[in-house]
């Protein structure tokens, strides 16, 4: 793509290489510094003049800081005369605050979408957001990669050279906020079946499993999630599906925060991608850097 630019600032460094690798579009320079007392400061370092560009950074933990990098780099790149400034978050951070769950509380989503476009970004793009709902919050073009595609074309794979059969596969959704997500996946497979894990959460960051949706007796079952964060969500599911006499159990999650709880051991493989740059012990690490490029391609 004729004048373009890739950045990164400090959370999705190797993604962004990856990316301007299969797009061929070059890595503009950049600078992020913090001074003694906690403030940030982020500016480009190459010339922009009038130039398309795109910012890749995931707004982890701490999601405080990332964000304002973005802020502030986006100030840095009008500054210097952009023509056209868009956001690449692989995550969203703050995407799980998307509705007034109890009395008083804020839809912080929402505010990150508001701060994001008055900073000046003309359009979004993510990967896997927690909810749909969340496009609604931006009045500028937003677009989200799906992963399914990418979870479904692996596990294939990945079942043949087990020697297991689609029909002894069940998909697991954890939740019912991931039907949808696990129905997408088990579309890929030849007469896979779905289950749905009713759930509650007591507390924020706590699920309590109330029931498995769907016969698992057997089956090799494969959870399908989004976001792993403390790994209770995933860890219940897991010990749920073997009570119900899951003969194994694979996960697959987009986003592997893993900010606390360590996942249960008795999971025969954890796959995730790399919008989250983080090492994990024994995990297979799928890229969206070509999900991404395409979509930066075909615009």
């Amino acid at each position: 793509m004729k004048d373009a630019l890739i950045f990164s600032l400090t959370t999705s460094k190797k993604l962004a290489e990856k990316v301007s690798k299969i797009s061929q579009i070059p890595l503009g320079k950049s600078e992020v510094l913090r001074f003694s007392d906690g403030e940030i400061m982020a500016r480009c370092l190459s010339n922009v003049k009038g130039k398309t560009c795109y910012i890749i950074q995931s707004t982890i933990s701490p999601s405080t800081d990332s964000l304002f990098e973005v802020f502030i780099f986006v100030d840095s790149l009008k500054n210097a005369g952009a023509k056209e400034i868009n956001l690449i978050t692989p995550y969203y951070g703050y995407s799980r605050q998307d509705r007034v769950a109890q009395k008083g509380e804020p839809i912080t989503a929402k505010i990150v979408a508001n701060l994001l476009q008055s900073c000046g970004i003309n359009q979004l793009i993510s990967v896997d957001l927690h909810t749909q709902q969340i496009q609604g919050f931006f009045s500028i073009p937003v677009t989200n990669l799906e992963t399914f595609e990418l979870f479904g074309d692996y596990f294939v794979k990945r079942f043949k050279e087990l020697g297991i059969k689609h029909e002894d596969v069940v998909v697991v959704s954890p939740d019912h906020g991931s039907a949808n997500r696990g129905r997408d996946v088990s579309s890929i497979f030849n007469n896979a079946s779905l289950a749905v894990i009713d759930k509650r959460r007591p507390a924020p960051n706590m699920s309590e499993v109330t029931n498995v949706v769907g016969d698992t007796k057997g089956k090799t079952c494969l959870i399908i999630d989004d976001i792993v964060d403390t790994g209770g969500t995933i860890n219940n599911a897991v010990d749920a599906l073997f009570k119900k006499g899951a003969k194994e159990v694979f996960v697959a999650a987009t986003h592997a925060i893993l900010s606390k709880d360590k996942l249960d051991p008795r999971i025969k493989e954890f796959v995730t991608t790399d919008t989250v740059e983080k090492d994990i012990k024994g995990a297979t690490v799928l890229t969206v850097a070509e999900l991404i490029s395409k979509a930066i391609l075909s615009e």
